[in-house]
């Protein structure tokens, strides 16, 4: 694909999860996928396959984020969206990396306020150890 397909592949995801369209949003993911989320919140880890990734997004669509994307930077095979989102009354600014393999997202690397995160889904109990 084009860099510019894949752009378009990205800000599909983007406009069918704010118009709740999950089916959508599942279908411009490899069967493989792997999202990366980082921090110590509840909602953070490293989620593989279409299952893991349905319900990490679950969990996220619990508080009702609004993603607003400001630019997309496309090289190859890599998306990089730069976007606001805004949640429980906080705002951020994430860049958010894609790999597009084959006409699907292959891999998401999120970059962005992981205090923010656990401040708006609470923290990850370490277990006892």
């Amino acid at each position: 694909m084009s860099e510019q397909e894949n752009k378009q592949l990205v800000q599909r995801g983007y406009e069918a999860f704010a118009a709740g369209d999950i089916e959508t949003v599942m279908g411009l993911f490899a069967d493989d996928v792997e999202w990366v989320q980082p921090g110590d919140s509840v909602v953070s880890g490293t989620f593989h396959g279409k299952t893991e990734l349905m319900e990490y997004m679950g969990r996220i669509a619990q508080k009702s984020p609004t993603i607003r994307v400001l630019e997309m930077i496309a090289e190859g095979d890599t998306v990089v969206a730069l976007t606001e989102i805004s949640v429980d009354g906080h705002t951020s600014r994430d860049a958010d990396v894609y790999t597009i393999r084959d006409g699907k997202t292959a891999t998401v690397r999120i970059h962005g306020d992981t205090a923010l995160m656990e401040q708006v889904y609470g923290k990850k109990e370490l277990a006892a150890g």
